[in-house]
């Protein structure tokens, strides 16, 4: 994984004084005076997908094209499922910024899921990370009307019982 820190690529603190070490602490936002935290972007993205499917009212995350294909990508053996799915951060030491595709629930009212979505979001990875996130960016990319197959049911009905589906 190109985004996961090493201890490598991240820097060391240099002792500032001779004598006896305090113990580590934490400035809050992943420095401390032992070194270093570094957060992949993937684990942002999770944190937030998770979040955001807290919120009732979400029918999916993503466009239709990246859900089309992350449910074959499901079904491959050893493959796993993405929980990050519709959603993009951008990670800094201090700050993260995070874009998210929705599929939403036909009769929602989008304004109060948006904002209900974007609270919810805010407050776990600051929570979870340390880190401030400066936006959340929403975009509503299809409504899902009652009478709609799932893209994850109309595949299930293709491929008979007990069969994986043939990729192409």
């Amino acid at each position: 994984m190109p985004d996961t820190p090493t201890p490598a690529t991240m820097h060391k603190n240099p002792s500032t004084a001779p004598g006896p070490v305090a113990p580590a602490a934490d400035t809050g936002r992943g420095v401390t005076d032992r070194g270093r935290t570094a957060l992949a972007v993937g684990v942002v993205e999770k944190i937030a997908g998770m979040a955001a499917r807290e919120v009732s009212g979400i029918h999916a995350l993503g466009s239709g094209l990246s859900r089309t294909f992350g449910a074959m990508r499901d079904r491959v053996p050893g493959g796993k499922s993405a929980v990050g799915r519709g959603i993009k951060a951008e990670v800094g030491e201090k700050q993260t910024a995070i874009d998210i595709a929705l599929v939403v629930e036909y009769g929602v009212v989008i304004p109060e899921l948006a904002r209900q979505v974007r609270e919810n979001i805010i407050d776990a990875v600051e929570r979870m990370t340390g880190l401030e996130v400066v936006e959340v960016n929403i975009a509503v990319n299809d409504v899902h009307l009652p009478d709609e197959p799932d893209v994850e049911e109309e595949e299930e009905e293709s491929v008979p019982s007990g069969q994986r589906p043939k990729l192409k």
